[in-house]
């Protein structure tokens, strides 16, 4: 599989978040993209034109994967600080640290697929090990889940 490693700084994330877990997650991301999406021009800081669909698990191991289990759900942006963040928008900051790149292209079932395969086969057998920080998604401009094949970079956090 190929991939690009990072070392981070801190990300600083505003956005929207919700409770979810992998049964609600199909009803939680459209309904915080549709409340979120429309106040982009609000935001001045942002660092790219990238938008974050970012997951805080409060330990993920996929070994004991639990479909019931909940998780913080965020799709936001990444602001180069959070001096000026707009009333009602919500902040995250994501620790430093390494994280694992993967280039995805294709379909939503192709995406999910292929996020079960990292977590389940390919992960496992690396050299790598998870670290305890947010999973998270950059999407360009031209995502929409309307598209029949999106690019996307998943990140993954790795120590």
């Amino acid at each position: 599989m190929k991939y690009r490693l990072v070392e981070t700084n801190k990300i600083y994330v505003v956005g929207l978040s919700s409770e979810a877990n992998f049964q609600s997650i199909s009803q939680v991301t459209p309904r915080l993209a549709k409340q979120f999406m429309p106040r982009l021009g609000e935001i001045s800081n942002r660092k790219d034109n990238y938008t974050l669909s970012l997951q805080s698990y409060k330990c993920f191991d996929f070994s004991k994967f639990n479909p019931t289990e909940t998780f913080e759900k965020w799709i936001g942006v990444e602001v180069s600080n959070l001096d000026d963040v707009p009333q009602d928008i919500e902040t995250f900051t994501i620790h430093a640290g390494k994280y694992l790149i993967i280039d995805f292209k294709g379909s939503i079932p192709e995406f999910i697929k292929q996020w079960q395969y990292i977590h389940s086969t390919w992960l496992p057998n690396s050299e790598f090990e998870l670290d305890n920080r947010p999973h998270f998604e950059r999407l360009p401009p031209s995502y929409s889940p309307m598209n029949e094949v999106n690019e996307e970079e998943i990140w993954i956090p790795i120590k």
